[in-house]
């Protein structure tokens, strides 16, 4: 029984001795097993931990995301392909060194490849408590051309291992649309947060060339549903090989060959873990789903952007934007995300550069190839073009109502400079259009029986005076009068201002009299034709809800016989969107791909618009337009509300696109309802809330800064680091350390201005506020500076006083 129980602890004794042969633990975080060439790293807080194996090759075989498998059997590796050869580090040539330093481990002399064309690597990883960055340094012995590389190639285990990647030019790879064997998505960044929604796992890996180089990454389905990431990091950015598409289908090879010149080139991988649910947290609101509303708005919102400075709805499968479209800046709003932002700016820049005429023209589309454009116009370096169906009007002013509401977020009032000379002339373009001098602006086509079209609904054929084109001319004009004034240019903006004012009264008069009112329908009609016969009586939507939305109707009884009409209807088919138009048009007036009754544009639902509806029902009746946010809601927890539009029949999805658009309505929460309003220079809050969502709280990044929402129906609360304001009442707020302004109403005229001497934080509560006098309460003692109207007062203020001050 003795001699057992010492042979037992003799062979522990042995194991043990062996395992300390074998592996030696150079700190908590790493472990290296020099007999199987095996480096264990793991981030000090333990949630993300890597293997590398450097026996027959050098690869990463293993990264577990808090204790989650992630890769594939190929794991992570690097290589380079030829059009003779492909190589990589998963085969080397001799066995590689490895140095151990502290928290630092280096791979150096990673050899592989011939003679002909030989790589050298040299890999470092770098751990602190939460972070791995891996540096990459590569050496090449002579120049070449090549076709692909793995710089370094990242193999998931399948489809579902992520949802998808939010990008860091704010757009998304969306993994259940890569859906055969090399589908393959490229874009040119370098950063992408993978997700997966219900283990709440996130794994974050921002890559960077470093000096002068570019990267890009390319995402596909793999062999067995592996689903890989590629980056490449090149001298010059990568062009496409097939036309301009980002999107291939069974192609693994979306970027065209490259010059790559001997000598180094290096790049940086930092890898981190985030709680999806936490980085992404969209707060508690009250009787929405926020879930839904987080996934919706990481999905369907950004899979409209193609790529850097293409930022559309149409989005990357089918490789389209059109810029007549004036929602992207709105969308913005809901998405939170400085990269959509500053992508979203980059995009009008280039449309400004690349997609307007000398004479102001914006062309309507961006295309990876030919085969939809006007014969002619398709320029083959930039993808722009006019669209086939007809020349949309309304990407003139789809292009000034982004730079203007894009503004509204960035506040860069260089930026908006930049783009003042460009808008006047995307709008003169159109004030131009005036044949008959009655305030009311001409597409380009004059009659139905022409058989084109002049905005979004494109195979409508809607002519001549376009109500809807007006409706958003009207819009453009009001918000960019408001920029020239901002740029000093008083004369331009009363003049548009003028300009707008014209147009309101003509658009708003009777059919009889030239304006686009039915006394007989109650309703605005779509368009005239040149002969002044009347079409698009049917109860079009998006015409109805642009001249509410606009502004360009304000008569509180058209809105309520329009609405209350629309709601009727919708309700008594138990639609949950209102669809494109009630009744059918005529045949003559549409495509035969819009017929019959209800067919795509002639009657499907089209969500894309319903930023505009909610807008127009917030006006009339909250609860009506909190009802159809929360349908859009449950139709997104049912199929992702990943569609072009939904049949009026079964209201099931429809078409090959998948559009951003839809995400309007959703959007139109956090604007319209919640009342979230950026300014340039100042954040308004102006809520329509109702009792059901009493105590809603969440917080918004605007412009960099952290703000905290608290909403009930009675009583609102804006709040940073530095200041806190609560009002009953639509005000805006702009603070810095020691320094708060308030702004009552939506105007930046007349505001209070509260300096506090320690440069603590202030808080106001203001109990009523007008154009006469404003009476608040101090919430803490300390000398302030009060400025109000041409007052300046410095005084000693103790806790909770209440003040009273006249403007």
């Amino acid at each position: 029984m003795n001699w057992i129980l010492m042979e037992n602890k003799y062979f522990l004794f042995l194991l043990l001795f062996l395992f300390a042969c074998r592996s030696q633990s150079v700190n908590k975080q790493i472990l290296h097993d020099e007999q199987n060439k095996i480096i264990t790293l793991c981030t000090q807080e333990g949630k993300l931990k890597m293997e590398i194996s450097y026996a027959n090759g050098c690869f990463i075989r293993k990264l577990d995301v808090d204790s989650k498998t992630t890769l594939s059997p190929q794991g992570v590796y690097t290589g380079v392909t030829t059009k003779t050869d492909t190589i990589s580090s998963r085969q080397l040539n001799g066995l590689p060194k490895v140095e151990i330093q502290d928290k630092l481990v280096r791979i150096t002399e990673i050899m592989f490849g011939s003679d002909s064309l030989m790589l050298e690597e040299n890999w470092e990883f770098k751990l602190d408590s939460s972070t791995i960055t891996w540096s990459i340094s590569r050496t090449f012995n002579q120049d070449f051309i090549a076709e692909d590389a793995a710089f370094p190639q990242w193999n998931f285990a399948d489809l579902v291992t992520w949802k998808g990647g939010i990008l860091d030019n704010g757009g998304v790879v969306w993994c259940k649309y890569l859906r055969s064997i090399n589908d393959t998505y490229g874009v040119h960044t370098g950063g992408t947060k993978f997700w997966n929604d219900s283990t709440g796992n996130g794994l974050s890996i921002q890559g960077t060339g470093i000096g002068n180089t570019e990267i890009a990454t390319k995402f596909s389905q793999g062999e067995n549903g592996v689903f890989t990431s590629t980056n490449l990091v090149t001298e010059k950015a990568l062009k496409q090989r097939h036309h301009l598409s980002r999107m291939v289908h069974g192609k693994f090879d979306v970027f065209a060959p490259f010059q790559v010149s001997k000598g180094e080139i290096s790049a940086s991988y930092i890898l981190s873990y985030f709680n999806y649910a936490e980085e992404f947290n969209r707060g508690d609101l009250k009787s929405i789903p926020a879930e839904a509303v987080r996934e919706l708005l990481n999905t369907t919102a950004r899979y409209g952007v193609v790529d850097n400075g293409i930022v559309g709805a149409n989005g990357w499968l089918t490789n389209w934007k059109c810029m007549h479209e004036p929602f992207f800046a709105q969308i913005a709003v809901g998405v939170m995300d400085s990269n959509y932002t500053r992508n979203l700016a980059n995009t009008l820049d280039q449309e400004r550069d690349l997609a307007m005429l000398p004479d102001g023209r914006v062309l309507s589309r961006w295309h990876n190839e030919r085969g939809d454009e006007i014969p002619g116009t398709y320029n083959d370096s930039t993808g722009y073009y006019e669209a086939m169906w007809g020349y949309t009007i309304d990407s003139q002013t789809g292009y000034v109502l982004n730079v203007t509401e894009l503004f509204d977020l960035t506040g860069d009032r260089t930026w908006l400079m930049a783009h003042q000379a460009s808008c006047e002339k995307a709008l003169e373009w159109l004030l131009k259009r005036d044949e008959n001098r009655n305030g009311i602006y001409e597409m380009m086509n004059r009659t139905t029986g022409e058989g084109k079209a002049s905005d979004w609904i494109d195979i409508v054929w809607a002519s001549y005076e376009n109500t809807f084109v007006n409706a958003q001319l009207y819009s453009a004009l009001r918000k960019w009068a408001a920029c020239e004034l901002l740029l000093n240019n008083k004369t331009a903006a009363d003049s548009y201002q003028s300009i707008a004012a014209k147009l309101k009264d003509s658009f708003n008069r009777p059919v009889q009299e030239g304006g686009f009112w039915s006394p007989e329908k109650h309703q605005y009609i779509y368009w005239r034709d040149a002969d002044g016969s009347i079409h698009g009586d049917n109860l079009v939507t998006p015409v109805n809800f642009m001249a509410i939305a606009s502004g360009i109707c304000d008569d509180s009884t058209r809105v309520q016989i329009i609405l209350d009409q629309i709601e009727r209807r919708t309700s008594a088919e138990n639609l949950f969107h209102w669809p494109l138009c009630f009744d059918s048009f005529k045949r003559e007036e549409v495509h035969e791909n819009n017929w019959p009754f209800p067919t795509y544009e002639n009657g499907d639902i089209f969500p894309s618009w319903g930023g505009i509806g909610i807008r127009s029902y917030v006006q009339y009746d909250r609860q009506l337009a909190l009802k159809y946010i929360k349908n859009l809601l449950k139709q997104y927890q049912i199929d992702g509300l990943s569609s072009q539009r939904y049949s009026r029949k079964t209201q099931k999805g429809l078409g090959s696109d998948i559009l951003a658009g839809i995400s309007t309505g959703v959007v139109a929460l956090y604007s319209d309802i919640y009342g979230i309003q950026p300014r340039w220079n100042r954040f308004v809050l102006n809520p329509a809330m109702v009792s059901e969502l009493n105590g809603t709280n969440f917080d918004y990044i605007l412009r960099g800064e952290k703000y905290h929402v608290v909403l009930n129906e009675s009583n609102y609360q804006l709040s940073t680091k530095d200041c806190s304001v609560q009002a009953n009442q639509t005000f805006g707020l702009a603070c810095k350390p020691g320094e708060l302004q308030f702004f009552p109403g939506d105007q930046d005229i007349s505001y209070l201005k509260v300096n506090k001497e320690d440069k603590q934080p202030i808080r106001i509560v203001v109990h009523k506020s007008d154009s006469a006098a404003i009476e608040f309460t101090l919430q803490e003692t300390g000398r302030y500076k009060i400025q109000f109207g041409n007052l300046t007062k410095d005084t000693l203020v103790d806790k909770n006083t209440r003040l009273k001050l006249s403007w």
